[in-house]
């Protein structure tokens, strides 16, 4: 049961740092659009 709930967590922190990255880029894509 606990080696599932960890494998979870670690999906779920994997996913929130995904979407930050994603966020970065789209930001820096929209900077470079302006120019």
């Amino acid at each position: 049961m606990t080696s599932t709930r960890t494998h979870e967590d670690a999906m779920a922190k994997k996913a929130k740092k995904a979407k930050k990255a994603a966020k970065k880029t789209v930001k820096k894509a929209k900077k470079a659009k302006k120019k």
